[in-house]
């Protein structure tokens, strides 16, 4: 739209043929079609058209209309029509015969008629033509209605402030005062209290402060507005009667409407930090949270307890139980936020009583009728196991529970179980015991090949004792069932060993394709023997028998689970070899090792299974066998102390990085050694409240550390300021950008540097990419070297880079002409919306494999070192290395890392740098970036592609 406007209807362009046939309706006596014509009328002026000739017509034939219908529209045709002459600026003569019509509406018998045009009042800016209409304005507010004497309240507002109102109305502030102490409807007493907000402060506080022990009863619209005052009066300067107005707020936090206890909850926030006010608001936010059903809500609710988290985590640990309630939400979001908050408020007191609370939460996800338990299941276990890891005193209490879950359907959550036993087993030496032989005992229900391979691990490194190796060796065998894995017959009698009634072996075989011819030229055929038929190599995990849980993964083909059953058989045999007094025991416990080695290795080469081993898994179970075969010290040390070693000092390095982001988090420490103490005692009270005194306490702190005269960082600004236009342009153009989440504000500074004088100066922007223009500059008078500060707002829908750019139009006296300053471009970086984020390699992994969109950069850099060019990288795109820097250490001329972060808008982006040092010294190689949208992953690139090259770039 070219001008303002109240209303907004989307209607086709019309034609010359159907202004005439308006005219011919409003001149007719059919009140239909006149309704209809005003219609019209309307939509055609909103639209662009003038209709210069109407406005007679609507006079002579329309005002003395009687209906309501027709008078609403007229009311609506006089709201938008033009009302100045557009050469002169002043009212056109012809509006004065509207005067008349308002005046007698706003008299009439009728309580509609006078409240809709009392409506209209409020967006008519005319000052002629508000003037006479004054004291029948003010005659409505004695009105026995309440609907005119709300909307009467609210034209003398909208009156009083326009630019010259105060003359039309001098007295309004004390003729609303009177009728706000008098009025007993809550939407008038609501318009007459903004009012006096707006136009009056003084008079509203005044209000405001005598009325204080009865604003918990004033209905919720006039304790909105009392709260939003109280905001207001308490950013000024002077902040004498702030305890007072706390007052007030904690008066609302019991107020019966949710609104009201919600904003009182963020002002009281907002105007003290004394502990109990902000004690008061936590607990109001957690009762907000337990009591609201809106899912919406509840995340509201939850992204304030983060912020007051950040800032008063010590009062916020109170609270944490109250906050695990929320739980019971079914909403998987609701919960991992809640999730998130708990674990950042854990405290040696209160662990005990969150991880309780948590394990009745999993216990509750075994019933199936749970919506997504599987995920919330995970959830839970990832959240358990943080606390474990943080007060390993706790793990005992949960992690026998966890382990009946090492079998459950839901792979992740399951992964997620037995990650947690391998660090706890390792950190609580006392818990090792019991955890062995509970993983012994539940190891046959495990039906994920990734669990299977980390419980082998576990079983391999921690059996130590004579019972638990002979237990762990007996229950593999067990998964594994009856050798060899599949038969060789002659072909005279693979017929008898497909047959059902076959009563040696209780099996199901399964016969090759097609026969083999043996070494002596004999025909055989290819059979595999198991206790439940596979019909094909990809088995479902609800689908395996109930204790070969091993055979029926490997008969699937998963050799990589087979060389791992070999490492484990080869530790344990080798553990055994230290404990087992009897040396022929030990030797048929590795003989049995030997042939369910020696039995994989037949299946691999075989023709059974439609893809043969793997050359890796197939060299991990040679080196098994021949270990075994012949053992040394050396060897034997490597196998049984090393792979622990290597272990523990995976998760000390884990911890240490761990320890280092929290000590960077909390660089600034809540209590130094030489802080001054405050004693309560020694401050005057005068008669205040605990709360009153801890605000102020909190108020002299502020004052004297410098927090209320806090500049902002000049340097930083002027970095951020672009050039717009050449120092030679008569018009110089600059703008400082700022980048707010969904928002970008240009603050445009214009000068004048000609002698003459600039008319209807304007900035034209236009944006490429995700980008909207929220309003259109205005135009501007610029006297000669003289300047002006042009505001323009810009929406943000998506991560992707975009482009500002445009034009300054103006016209000056001796020159008919518009002149045009081209704008540079102003180009949006993309690293303003994301930031650097940490996940874990689960998670990049299945991001990794889910996201559609990659964008594959190649290496071109100047820069010689592998390391110095991934650091360049992290730097240039803002994001985090997720690789650890022990995998980083060392020089081997390759370097593969992944790094992570996240946009403001919720996007994932994925990025895998994998470079290597070619002979000449250069590097080479590639920049992988994924993410969910096209945008950002086209813009990281592009960004990647301009700063990777180093140096000076």
């Amino acid at each position: 739209m070219e001008k303002p406007c109240t209303l907004l209807v989307h209607f086709d362009k019309g034609s010359p043929s159907m202004a005439n046939e308006i005219k011919a309706d409003l001149e007719g006596s059919d009140v239909a079609a006149k309704v209809d014509a005003m219609k019209r009328a309307i939509m055609l002026l909103l639209n662009g058209e003038t209709l210069p000739h109407l406005f007679i017509t609507v006079v002579r034939y329309v005002l003395p209309s009687e209906d309501h219908t027709i008078q609403k529209l007229l009311l609506l045709y006089l709201e938008i029509v033009d009302k100045r002459d557009v050469a002169s600026g002043k009212v056109l003569p012809e509006m004065i015969l509207i005067c008349q019509n308002l005046r007698n509406n706003l008299q009439h018998p009728n309580e509609y008629i006078r409240g809709v045009t009392l409506r209209f009042l409020c967006r008519l800016n005319e000052p002629e033509l508000l003037e006479p209409l004054v004291p029948s304005i003010l005659a409505n507010l004695d009105h026995r209605h309440h609907f005119i004497r709300r909307h009467a309240l609210s034209a003398i507002s909208a009156i009083y402030r326009l630019p010259h109102g105060d003359q039309l109305l001098p007295d309004a502030p004390e003729v609303v005062e009177r009728a706000l102490t008098g009025e007993q409807d809550a939407s008038a007493r609501r318009n007459a209290f903004l009012m006096l907000c707006a136009c009056a402060q003084e008079r509203a506080v005044a209000y405001l402060l005598t009325n204080a022990e009865r604003v918990a009863e004033w209905p919720d619209l006039l304790q909105m507005a009392a709260v939003d005052l109280i905001r207001k009066v308490c950013r000024s300067p002077n902040r004498a009667d702030k305890g007072r107005y706390i007052k007030i707020i904690i008066s609302l936090l019991s107020a019966p409407n949710s609104a009201v206890v919600y904003e009182s909850a963020g002002a009281l926030v907002s105007l003290s930090s004394a502990p109990t006010a902000v004690r008061a608001a936590a607990n109001t936010y957690c009762q907000l949270l337990s009591s609201q059903s809106d899912n919406n809500v509840k995340l509201i609710v939850l992204d304030r307890l983060h912020e007051l988290r950040a800032l008063h985590r010590d009062v916020m640990v109170d609270v944490v139980m109250d906050v695990l309630r929320a739980l019971s939400s079914p909403n998987v979001d609701v919960r991992r936020k809640v999730l998130d908050l708990v674990l950042d408020l854990l405290t040696p007191r209160n662990v005990e009583e969150v991880v309780m609370y948590l394990k009745k939460e999993v216990v509750k996800t075994q019933a199936g009728d749970l919506e997504k338990g599987g995920e919330y299941r995970q959830m839970l276990v990832q959240a358990i196991h943080s606390c474990a890891v943080e007060y390993p005193e706790v793990a005992g209490s949960v992690v026998h529970l966890l382990m009946d879950f090492l079998g459950d359907t839901n792979v992740a959550a399951a992964v997620d179980v037995v990650l947690f036993v391998r660090e706890i087993i390792e950190t609580n030496p006392k818990l090792r015991v019991s955890m062995i032989q509970r993983l012994i005992d539940t190891f046959y229900q495990i039906r994920a090949s990734r669990v299977c391979s980390c419980a082998l691990w576990i079983l391999g490194e921690y059996s130590l004792s004579l019972s638990e190796v002979e237990s762990a060796i007996s229950t593999i065998k067990q998964c594994l069932g009856d050798l060899p894995f599949y038969t060789v017959s002659e072909e005279g009698e693979s017929t008898d060993a497909s047959k059902p009634a076959q009563p040696v072996v209780n099996s199901v075989t399964v016969s090759s394709r097609r026969p083999v011819v043996l070494a002596d030229g004999t025909y055989a055929t290819q059979s595999a023997a198991t206790e439940t038929a596979i019909s094909s190599p990809a088995v479902a995990p609800g689908s395996l028998s109930s204790t070969q849980n091993l055979r029926s993964l490997i008969l699937s083909g998963d050799f990589f689970l087979a060389a791992v059953v070999a490492c484990t058989l080869t530790k344990l045999v080798l553990r055994l070899e230290e404990v087992q007094p009897s040396k022929a025991e030990a030797n048929k416990a590795s003989t049995g090792a030997l042939l369910i080695m020696v039995s994989i290795l037949q299946l691999g080469q075989s023709s059974y299974l439609p893809h043969p081993i793997d050359n890796d898994s197939y060299d991990r179970i040679v080196l098994c066998v021949r270990l075994l075969c012949n053992t040394g010290d050396d060897v034997r040390k490597v196998w049984l102390q090393s792979c622990r070693q290597s272990f523990t000092k995976m998760l000390a390095e884990k911890q240490f990085r761990e320890t280092e982001e929290m000590k960077a988090k909390a660089q600034i420490s809540h209590a130094q050694p030489d802080d001054l103490i405050d004693f309560y005692h020694l401050k005057s009270r005068r008669g205040m409240s605990q709360l009153e005194l801890e605000d102020a306490v909190q108020d002299d702190l502020k004052a004297a550390t410098g927090e209320f005269t806090k500049d902002a960082d000049d340097a930083n600004r002027l970095n951020r300021i672009l050039q717009l236009t050449g120092f030679s342009d008569p018009v110089y153009a600059e703008a400082y950008v700022t980048v707010h989440h969904y928002d970008i504000v240009l603050d445009v500074t214009v000068i004048n540097r000609t002698k003459e004088t600039l008319q209807n100066l304007c900035l034209e922007l236009a944006t490429m990419g995700d980008l909207k223009l929220v309003d259109r500059p205005q135009n501007y008078t610029l006297a000669p070297e003289s300047s002006k500060q042009i505001r323009a707002n810009i929406k943000v829908s998506s991560t992707e880079t975009g482009v500002i750019f445009g034009n300054i139009v103006y016209e000056t006296s001796n020159v008919m002409e518009r002149s045009v300053v081209v704008l540079n471009d102003i180009h949006i970086d993309i690293m303003d919306y994301i930031s650097p984020a940490t996940c874990a390699d689960v998670a990049f992994r299945n991001m990794w494999a889910e996201f559609e969109w990659e964008n594959k950069v190649a290496v071109n850099t100047v820069i010689q070192d592998e390391k110095e060019f991934l650091d360049h990288i992290i730097k240039s795109t803002n994001m985090k290395c997720l690789t650890p820097p022990s995998a980083l250490d060392g020089e081997c001329g390759f370097i593969a890392a992944n790094l992570y972060a996240k946009s403001v808008f919720g996007e994932d982006a994925l990025v895998n740098i994998s470079v290597e040092k070619q002979a000449d010294g250069k590097l080479s190689g590639y920049i992988r970036i994924r993410s969910k949208t096209q945008g950002i992953a086209l813009s990281l690139g592009d960004k990647i592609t301009l700063k990777q090259k180093g140096g000076s770039s």
